[in-house]
């Protein structure tokens, strides 16, 4: 019997699985990203023959999104605070800096899934209503 629709890709649940198998462990989770696919936002001056390794775990980013067609979050580089958008069809792998353990995934995945609506997580078609509003978390509190 052949099924008559179209999986989704497995990326996204794979790198979700990971990243919190990662933290969860204590390991520094890493993300290897295909600069040259279409909507990456990333720091180009950090880029090296079309692929930058980019530090996700909560500690290192702000506003960290894993959804089904990207993971968006906020980094400094040199000092500097900057919005990564990174579509997951560019997501080459996901893996720990202390031990390399992790998943690196299939180029071709993508070849035939179904596309994202890319304006929904391209940063210049972004407004402040339609990205994830971060959470009021406690931060330090003066105990008298």
């Amino acid at each position: 019997m052949e099924n008559d629709f179209q999986l989704t890709p497995t990326r996204p649940y794979m790198v979700r699985a990971i990243f919190e198998w990662l933290e969860d462990n204590n390991l520094t989770p890493h993300i290897m990203v295909d600069t040259t696919q279409p909507n990456v936002t990333v720091p180009v001056e950090y880029v090296q023959d079309g692929r930058i390794v980019l530090n996700i775990a909560s500690r290192a980013t702000g506003n960290l999104v894993i959804n089904n067609d990207f993971i968006n979050f906020h980094a400094r580089f040199g000092g500097v605070s900057q919005e990564l958008w990174v579509p997951m069809q560019a997501v080459m792998g996901i893996y720990a800096r202390e031990n390399s353990q992790g998943m690196f995934f299939d180029p071709t995945e993508y070849d035939n899934a179904p596309q994202p609506d890319i304006n929904a997580s391209q940063p210049a078609e972004s407004t402040d209503a339609q990205r994830p509003k971060r959470e009021n978390k406690a931060g330090l509190k003066i105990l008298d």
